[in-house]
């Protein structure tokens, strides 16, 4: 986590622009263009990290490590190059680099704690001017860590995993679905909304806060974190590996893939 003041020096740090918006996806590239911090680079949800999407597998399936790791080196990072990240939407897509980053064995980036408006608010300038960027050597890389898909969640369930969905309560009970074809939650998986990671202002929570929100979460047992297209499901991720929790797993499909294998959603 970094806050905003200590970018005024970010020294070797590259710094990524994540705003994106649901929906309109067009958008976060527009606000980047409008205005963000001197030097950040832009990286998009959708063409950026994310795969093509297919039949099966989410609304954003995680990008091919070979493609991410070129689009990376294209803006100069490498495994270990120090990586600052922001976005607009309380952690919501600078957390998915973070995890996409770690999981390929990448120096994770820092996020900014209260993403772009907290940079403004501690003074910071808005740019329009593109950066410069300065490539290096694409580093090797495997594939992601950390994940699992339908079948092995459904293994890790069986074998005693708690699954953890990250959306609103109301989709989580099934009272609304604005996206996926199916409303509902996977059965016996518990309600952590990502929201409750960060205050209004989208600076994160304090650890005696985090560890409240997990509160109803079982101790020593794996943890399986998903929301709808997995992506905001990186936030609460984000915030168990500030309790020491690096080994909870993401299911990337989440609730559109699960859905996508009912019946009523073909």
């Amino acid at each position: 986590m970094l806050d905003a003041a200590e970018l005024f020096a970010p020294g070797d740090a590259v710094i990524i622009d994540c705003r994106f918006v649901l929906g309109q996806p067009t958008a976060g590239r527009g606000q980047y263009l409008a205005g963000h911090i001197p030097g950040a680079h832009y990286l998009d949800l959708e063409e950026d990290l994310s795969g093509p999407v297919g039949r099966h597998g989410g609304r954003h399936p995680l990008p091919a490590p070979g493609k991410l790791a070129a689009r990376l080196a294209a803006l100069g990072i490498g495994l270990d190059t120090p990586v600052v990240a922001y976005d607009d939407s309380r952690f919501a897509f600078a957390a998915r680099l973070w995890w996409l980053m770690r999981a390929l064995g990448y120096r994770p980036p820092r996020l900014l704690n209260g993403g772009y408006q907290g940079w403004l608010a501690a003074g910071g300038s808005a740019s329009t001017a593109a950066p410069v960027p300065r490539p290096c050597p694409p580093p090797a890389v495997g594939d992601y860590r950390g994940y699992c898909n339908i079948d092995h969640l459904r293994q890790l369930q069986a074998a005693g995993a708690v699954l953890l969905d990250s959306r609103e309560p109301r989709r989580f009970a099934g009272v609304e679905e604005p996206i996926d074809p199916v409303a509902g939650h996977i059965p016996g998986a518990l309600n952590v909304p990502w929201q409750r990671v960060s205050d209004d202002s989208g600076r994160l929570r304090d650890t005696t806060a985090l560890a409240e929100h997990f509160a109803a979460v079982p101790e020593g047992v794996k943890r399986i974190v998903y929301c709808g297209s997995g992506v905001t499901a990186c936030v609460n991720l984000y915030a168990l590996a500030q309790l020491g929790d690096d080994d909870a797993l993401l299911y990337p499909g989440s609730w559109s893939d699960w859905c996508s294998y009912l019946p009523a959603a073909s």
